[in-house]
């Protein structure tokens, strides 16, 4: 079943908020709030995601009906994604070495950034790449 595009974008504003207050606070909290907000999205699909269930309940009733739909599979490998980068910068946050937790946070807000303000899912351009390259090694 397809989803609504505004979803995952939505989600994306969130999570670009989010990481930006990582940045700013260097707070290992802040970014493990984050990595479980991934995670659930990555393990359930965004709309199980804590701001998948934000936009279902409180901003898409405000909304008119979806016009453009998605499949669920590309945003959910692009949380699977997030969780990465967001795993890779609590252990530098909270482990060291610090650079680790900039430069991971850092990456997962700019594709956060990128789907929030244009609507480009990196995560998402990245499953299709590696869809056509797996379908055709087979």
């Amino acid at each position: 079943m397809d989803i609504d595009v505004r979803g995952p974008r939505f989600g994306a504003a969130v999570t670009t908020l989010v990481l930006a207050a990582v940045l700013v606070t260097g707070s290992a909290w802040l970014l493990a709030w984050q990595t479980l907000a991934f995670a659930l999205g990555a393990a359930g699909g965004v709309g199980r995601s804590p701001y998948g269930l934000l936009f279902r309940k409180a901003v898409r009733p405000r909304l008119g009906p979806p016009t453009e739909f998605e499949a669920p599979e590309p945003p959910r490998f692009a949380q699977a994604v997030g969780l990465v980068f967001a795993g890779l910068g609590l252990v530098g946050y909270a482990l060291g070495p610090e650079w680790l937790g900039l430069a991971a946070t850092g990456a997962a807000l700019a594709a956060a950034f990128l789907n929030a303000a244009f609507g480009y899912c990196l995560g998402c351009e990245l499953f299709l790449l590696v869809r056509r390259v797996t379908v055709r090694t087979q």
